[in-house]
């Protein structure tokens, strides 16, 4: 990846800002984006070879002006090898609790602006017969939890997309890679939206005790490396993607035994 050029979306915090930090340290070229430029800033501050990162700020719900970051991205550097899609926003409230409008706002950031963003990117890679498409999803693309149902909703959208994608233009020498963690130490559950859209603001013990962001992140680039399809990280929450396949029952009744929330 030392020459290739990388655009992160979701990358003024948590997984998106460590993989910048790390993909910095291996010499490859950056684009980093998120809505707040300011953090962005920071974020290249943070991190080595300065002069290869460039930023493109964006906002992912809105999808009639991506294509136009689309092309603000390709001149940065004249040439984009890797999208990693890791923009998103979590949840934490019960069905009966939430809102129509919190759905909305998780699919429209987690689902419907990663794929406005990727279908802005598509036809370049088309025709550069050659791309990777990376989606930063999670466990719970996999198997729900309560909790979450907005949000696992979202990231189940995803995978289905994004398999798809892959068996379209397997013959356009377009890749697609699916990083699916559990519990990350981030600030993704104080930021999470709760019924009424406000956000959490809080931590949990939960992720507190997840992976490293750092570990986690070097794991992902030894994922994409590889253009791995589809990996799992994380400590006992992965597990569960393999118990669905032997007994979802089982796997039903230990997430609601279980502390998380």
């Amino acid at each position: 990846m030392r020459d290739k050029v990388i655009w992160i979306t979701g990358a003024s915090s948590g997984i998106g800002e460590e993989l910048a930090k790390q993909y910095a340290k291996r010499g490859s070229k950056l684009i980093l984006s998120a809505r707040r430029k300011e953090e962005l800033e920071r974020v290249r501050s943070s991190c080595l070879h300065q002069d290869n990162i460039k930023i493109v700020p964006l906002d992912l719900t809105d999808f009639s002006g991506l294509p136009q970051k689309v092309e603000e991205a390709k001149e940065c550097f004249g040439a984009i090898d890797l999208l990693i899609n890791n923009g998103g926003v979590s949840q934490r409230s019960l069905i009966v609790d939430s809102s129509f409008d919190v759905y909305k706002q998780l699919m429209d950031v987690n689902y419907l602006g990663t794929i406005a963003l990727t279908k802005a990117m598509l036809p370049y890679f088309i025709d550069r017969q050659q791309g990777h498409f990376a989606v930063v999803t999670s466990v719970m693309g996999k198997y729900g939890s309560p909790f979450r149902s907005g949000y696992a909703g979202a990231k189940h959208a995803l995978h289905g997309f994004f398999d798809v994608l892959r068996m379209e233009h397997q013959k356009d020498n377009i890749s697609v890679s699916l990083l699916c963690p559990g519990f990350v130490q981030t600030n993704v559950t104080i930021n999470a939206l709760t019924g009424d859209g406000s956000s959490l603001g809080h931590d949990d013990p939960a992720t507190k005790n997840g992976l490293a962001v750092d570990a986690f992140c070097r794991k992902a680039i030894k994922a994409l490396d590889k253009k791995a399809w589809e990996t799992y990280f994380g400590r006992k929450e992965k597990l569960g993607v393999y118990l669905k396949r032997i007994s979802q029952k089982l796997l039903h009744w230990i997430v609601i035994r279980s502390n998380v929330r």
